[in-house]
């Protein structure tokens, strides 16, 4: 076997498990608390971190690792990636307590995890681009980019089966990939990179980066968080001086990186126009796709599939298979567009990905909330298409625009980009969401109590925080129970029956939220299309094919021709 297809499948192995594991806790966090005991509605800083915190993990260090592996070597921090990732895995499945310290003991485990991911994260576009030749780069990136999007979408439907049986499959499940992908690295990947020359650790840039987007990305976590009376934490002091704090500090990185002998952060590479255009379409895209996905997520199980008569607890399995068609999209156009963009060059397929994707984002916006599922699906795969046509393009063309013994620092420096713009996208969507709730809810709740004659009860569910609301329908449970719960007896007591069967039902809950979740999700589409079309403009801005060591080749030809004419001339 040639070695570029032995290095593509250590690649594919770290990708599915990376990416698997992202969205995999997503459908089992119901079974993960009951598991350990805890009411996640009452725990929200939990389950904010157990959601959240693997992606601030992975945006924080793959920066320092790209660089890290410029200097010691590529498959040797890949290698040591999948080993992380495998202990982190194993201690998930061993998690000894329950209750607080159990949710803690997750965070922890799954921060270990995310410490391998980001090793192999940052170096796994670095080796394809090593392993495969200039005019195949696009395909292999294409390939890892179908992995990495299948992996999210596979980790809903495999931890939705899993859950079913034990939470502790959930994590045991990575367990076989890591020992498997730990093997391989470290028999089958050998070190074929150009080591950076001279090059020293960046202390103070390390320092200052990551104090200062730890800083910024905690402060937004927090933000989401309920704050005093407020529905969420944006006035929490804590809130504001973390994300000034970080903002200041992120600043004086920039300060040193300009200044140090060894930057961690090549702002130089900005000057090439492939490589900057390509990275601004990127951050763009993220941000416009990031937090629009989860709000997918929570439309389908919060409201459409309550609404066709699934139940709750069914619903985040289901919500994964509905959202199916995107990865077939993703699956038929990624591998596509690598190749065409190897023999055509990048700037338009990727630019077109990005249309493609503010048309989706259009299409769902004019989608009512109880769509047809085929229309809904032809849109899913439309915007999969998208995704799938600027994917790889858009990284192959930043991977070859750059020096091979610089292409850890790029490869970190483009997920960084990536990873910090998705969390930053669902701190701005959830925003965006909750703050329309907040508005329409109360309104939303008394005309649908007023419908089915129990309006009296509209100053106890009125007051349902938007935040409970929304996850308690992506976890799986009726928050109407939860309320009725806290209710004084008496007055639950005088509530006729068939009025609590209404209540409790799948139906009237979704169709009370949608009242006040739809039009703040039609704008978050709006915005998703927005940044899509400015991605798109970036995207085409990027000028014609450029691979790096063509460009080398065809310097030193100018220059011995050059020298050749002139010799001729003074002969």
């Amino acid at each position: 076997m040639e070695y570029k297809w032995i290095a593509m499948i250590g690649v594919i192995i770290a990708s599915l498990m990376g990416s698997i594991n992202m969205s995999i806790v997503m459908i089992a966090l119901p079974a993960i608390f009951n598991g350990i005991h805890i009411n996640p509605l009452n725990s929200f800083q939990y389950l904010l971190w157990i959601l959240m915190g693997y992606g601030l993990v992975t945006a924080t260090l793959l920066l320092s690792f790209g660089r890290l592996s410029d200097m010691y070597g590529r498959v040797k921090m890949f290698q040591l990636g999948f080993l992380i990732f495998s202990i982190g895995s194993i201690l998930l499945y061993l998690t000894p307590s329950t209750g607080d310290m159990g949710a803690i003991e997750i965070i922890v485990f799954r921060l270990v995890q995310a410490v391998g991911a980001a090793f192999f994260m940052a170096n796994s576009a670095a080796i394809l681009t090593d392993a495969f030749p200039s005019n195949e780069r696009g395909k292999a990136l294409g390939i890892n980019t179908v992995a990495v999007m299948a992996g999210m979408f596979l980790g809903l439907i495999i931890g939705g089966i899993l859950a079913v049986f034990d939470w502790r499959y959930v994590f045991l499940v990575s367990v076989p990939f890591g020992l498997i992908g730990t093997v391989w690295a470290y028999y089958k990947l050998k070190e074929i990179s150009v080591k950076a020359e001279k090059t020293k650790i960046d202390l103070l840039g390390n320092a200052t980066f990551l104090l200062g987007i730890t800083l910024v990305l905690v402060g937004v976590t927090y933000g989401l968080i309920p704050y005093g009376s407020s529905s969420m934490g944006w006035s929490n002091p804590w809130v504001i001086g973390s994300i000034l704090s970080g903002f200041i500090f992120m600043i004086l990185f920039g300060f040193v990186e300009n200044r140090v002998e060894s930057p961690m952060f090549r702002l130089d590479l900005f000057k090439n126009k492939s490589f900057a255009y390509a990275n601004l379409a990127g951050l763009l895209g993220a941000l416009g796709r990031g937090g629009v996905m989860f709000m997918i997520i929570l439309l389908l199980q919060g409201i459409y599939l309550p609404l066709h008569g699934y139940s709750y607890s069914s619903t985040p399995f289901w919500g994964g298979i509905y959202m199916l068609p995107l990865t077939a999209g993703i699956v038929v156009f990624g591998p596509l567009s690598g190749i065409l963009s190897d023999r055509y060059g990048p700037r338009w397929i990727a630019t077109g990905g990005m249309i493609v994707t503010a048309f989706a984002f259009l299409f769902l916006a004019a989608l009512p909330y109880n769509f047809t599922y085929l229309i809904f699906g032809l849109a899913m795969f439309i915007m999969g298409m998208g995704f799938g046509m600027f994917g790889a393009p858009n990284s192959a063309s930043i991977m070859n625009s750059v020096p091979s013994e610089d292409r850890g620092i790029a490869s970190g420096m483009m997920y960084t980009i990536n990873n910090t713009a998705q969390t930053a996208s669902m701190a701005i969507f959830f925003t965006i969401i909750i703050v329309g709730i907040t508005q329409r809810f109360p309104e939303a709740m008394t005309a649908s109590l007023s419908s089915i004659g129990a309006v009296y009860l509209a100053p106890a569910l009125s007051n349902i925080p938007p935040t409970a609301a929304l996850f308690s329908a992506f976890l799986g449970y009726n928050p109407v129970d939860s309320i009725l719960a806290a209710l004084p007896a008496p007055l639950v007591a005088h509530i006729p029956q068939a009025t609590l069967n209404t209540l409790t039902g799948i139906t009237w809950f979704p169709q009370t939220l949608q009242n006040a979740f739809v039009p703040s999700l039609r704008t978050s589409f709006y915005i998703g299309a927005l940044l899509s079309i400015i991605a798109a403009i970036l995207s085409a801005l990027r000028g014609e094919k450029y691979i790096h060591e063509h460009e080398i080749i065809r310097s030193k030809t100018n220059v011995n021709l050059k020298s050749e004419f002139e010799s001729e001339k003074s002969g």
